[in-house]
């Protein structure tokens, strides 16, 4: 099946399906028709498969299923996860694969004069001792393996149960849209799931089993203002610029995402705009524990309100709530996730447990009722034109899905 996984991988990293935040802020599902481009496409080849089921939501998930073989009517169903849509901070548009076989471990200068440096990257160092088959865009964009390597893996397994004609209970499949905006789960089609567990395919490193991830707020802080003409200002004008930057400029600058690791929560500025009248700031708030969300919360609240005061201006702090972190419903339903490392050890994988530094669409499915860990890809250095991924990795993912799939676990 690995040339078969390459091929897929190489076809879906091509199709543009960048996703747009500020549509799905508004409400907007899909945020981009590109989005539906790609789910008719994976529509078309899941029927070809021979899945029952087969639609395109009008929100644009695409959903599919595969009934129990016989005698098997009665083995817990379950639900394979992957998301079509790519981030938007790196142009998704003309993705041109590169594939280095038997790679050794040299840096790959990419066309762009991008560089993946090994000494810099001890993943891809690993993979140069292995040889293994390193998958890279041209430099001019990202590669897309977040997530359209979990697509591939997903497809390929199901290709492969189906081929061989392996034995399996009830599989269900669901493709959402618009996981990078943080709105892969708004619409997510629950009236067509029979699955009361789940596994999204969004991870990275080989061996990495995700079972808790950060707690995650936006924050969108609005400074006020007042214009006068810049040659007579003084007193009376009050600069929103100003104050924005001086907000930004007092947070903290050891719990920035540039500087924090592990389970080390941050404050992460994600946009700024504005006039002297009226600026606006937008910052993500990421943290591991409630208390320390709460913490987050408040400091950007007080800083926000002395930054207006100090000015002579005003200020307005909105919190809006993201997903949670889902290790505790996931310990509620231990089965869940021994099943998966389970499947892993099958396949010759042993499980590594680390925090995502992020949030998956199982981190919202949990919230919702459905235990959804998270299985890796394969996939490096996700949202940058110096994305990689390893077919080699790749390959153990789909092995792990079919043992997921077929096995007793």
């Amino acid at each position: 099946m690995k040339k078969e996984l390459l091929n897929r991988f190489t076809k879906y990293v091509q199709i543009w399906s960048t996703s747009d935040s500020e549509k799905a802020d508004a409400g907007i599902q899909p945020s981009t028709e590109r989005q539906f481009g790609f789910a008719k496409i994976l529509e078309s080849e899941m029927k070809e498969m021979g899945l029952q089921d087969v639609q395109t939501t009008k929100h644009c998930y695409v959903y599919g299923s595969l009934p129990a073989t016989a005698g098997l009517e009665d083995r817990e169903p379950l639900c394979l996860i992957a998301h079509m849509d790519t981030v938007e901070e790196v142009s998704g548009e003309n993705v041109k694969p590169v594939i280095h076989e038997n790679y050794s471990g040299e840096r790959i200068v990419l066309e762009s004069g991008d560089i993946i440096e090994p000494k810099c990257d001890a993943d891809l160092a690993e993979a140069g001792r292995n040889g293994e088959t390193i998958i890279t865009s041209d430099g001019n964009t990202l590669l897309g393996a977040d997530d359209k390597a979990g697509i591939a893996e997903i497809m390929t397994a199901l290709s492969e149960v189906v081929s061989k004609k392996l034995n399996h209970g009830k599989i269900e499949v669901i493709f959402s849209p618009d996981e990078e905006t943080g709105h892969g789960m708004d619409n997510v089609p629950l009236n067509l799931l029979q699955s009361k567990r789940a596994y999204t395919v969004d991870g990275g490193h080989i061996g990495e089993l995700e079972t808790e991830c950060f707690n995650a707020y936006k924050s969108d802080i609005t400074f006020t203002g007042k214009s006068k003409h810049t040659g007579n200002a003084r007193p009376d004008m009050v600069n929103a610029i100003s104050m924005a930057a001086s907000f930004l400029q007092n947070l903290p600058k050891n719990e920035a995402p540039e500087t924090t690791d592990g389970k080390q929560g941050f404050f992460a500025p994600m946009t700024v705009e504005g006039t002297i009248e009226q600026a606006k700031v937008c910052v993500f708030l990421r943290d591991f524990g409630k208390a320390g969300m709460a913490r987050r919360k408040m400091i950007v609240e007080n800083l926000a309100k002395t930054t207006a005061e100090l000015f002579g201006g005003k200020v307005e702090v909105k919190h809006t709530f993201q997903y949670e972190n889902m290790k505790d419903k996931l310990e509620e339903n231990p089965s869940v996730v021994e099943s998966l490392v389970s499947a892993y050890r099958k396949a010759g994988v042993e499980p590594k447990f680390v925090p995502i530094r992020g949030g998956t669409d199982g981190s919202r499915l949990t919230e919702m009722g459905i235990p959804t860990p998270n299985i890796f890809t394969g996939g490096h250095n996700y949202h940058s034109r110096t994305e990689w991924a390893s077919l080699e990795q790749m390959e153990k993912a789909e092995e792990i899905l079919v043992q997921l799939m077929t096995g007793d676990c």
